[in-house]
């Protein structure tokens, strides 16, 4: 009976997670998209309590954090300033930015990265050294859903004027004036099938080229790779357009100053184990401006 009275409250919990009420002007909201709400609240409190811990001067007393269940919902929230604060890769922040009219504040070091970029490789005794050469062969991506193993390489090609056919069976070989594509699954498959030659090449982002479960040690040494994209920022906060001028600085203060603080270690491991947040620089801007043309090119050609 107990464990039936558990299950039933946390079902109300985790359902109570995608309500949106209405917080008082002395709250601070933020919020995350995922579909495992319970999972992500204990990284979201600790940060939004230091903030807020900061803002007293400025009538913020409280903080809250709510739950969406995919981007159209959090755009609604952002809408309505429902969320006054997220943290997103940078085609959803881009995303949040055009239709909420959202603002992009700090990059965010997720993991202690700030950027990262997508590589393409072959075999070194493929014959394939250029993405022109690609025409005529087969190049994994790992899945629909993926930025740097997906979005982003296949809008390259797209941009190199490139023509992409999906294939239904990894060893299946497109037009001459083609380049195939099919979905691995997992960036380990992508580097199993480029190893073994069932497709020609392969796509993802640096940091899984430097794990070795994701390419063994025993396959670096016959690939190469044959194209860099430039490098994108890996995550970035977002706040909504109507949240208030001065609470957006504070918190803005807060956010580019909190690993010089002790006392926010907690917070930032607890949150995605953050090493620092910076500035938007020019050079930055001039990237995202790149993934803003990829999202455009992807909307257009891929969806």
């Amino acid at each position: 009976m107990i464990k039936l009275m558990n299950k039933g409250f946390l079902a109300l919990l985790l359902a109570a997670a995608f309500l949106a009420p209405c917080f008082a002007k002395d709250t601070l909201v933020i919020g995350k998209v995922t579909t495992n709400p319970k999972k992500h609240y204990d990284t979201l409190r600790p940060i939004v309590d230091y903030a807020v811990a900061r803002m007293g001067d400025l009538g913020i007393t409280e903080g809250k954090v709510l739950m969406a269940k995919d981007n159209e919902q959090m755009i609604e929230y952002l809408k309505t300033g429902q969320v006054d604060w997220v943290t997103e890769t940078i085609f959803s922040s881009i995303e949040f930015e055009e239709q909420a009219n959202a603002e992009l504040l700090v990059r965010k070091w997720k993991k202690g990265v700030p950027n990262y970029h997508t590589i393409f490789f072959t075999r070194k005794d493929s014959g394939i050294d250029t993405l022109e050469q690609l025409a005529g062969h087969t190049i994994a991506f790992e899945d629909e859903g993926s930025t740097s193993a997906y979005f982003i390489p296949a809008a390259v090609l797209l941009q190199n004027g490139q023509t992409l056919t999906a294939m239904q069976r990894p060893n299946q070989t497109p037009d001459d004036d083609s380049v195939g594509y099919i979905f691995s699954g997992a960036e380990i498959n992508t580097s199993t099938w480029v190893h073994k030659k069932i497709v020609s090449a392969g796509a993802y982002n640096n940091l899984d080229w430097d794990k070795e479960d994701h390419l063994p040690p025993m396959f670096r040494d016959d690939f190469q790779i044959i194209h860099t994209t430039p490098s994108i920022p890996r995550a970035v906060e977002v706040v909504s357009g109507s949240l208030d001028p001065a609470v957006k600085e504070r918190l803005k203060e807060i956010l580019l100053t909190m690993h010089e603080d002790p006392e926010a270690a907690d917070a930032l491991d607890s949150y995605q184990k953050t090493s620092k947040m910076d500035e938007l620089t020019p050079e930055i801007m001039a990237n995202i401006e790149q993934a803003r043309e990829i999202r455009q090119l992807i909307l257009h050609d891929l969806e």
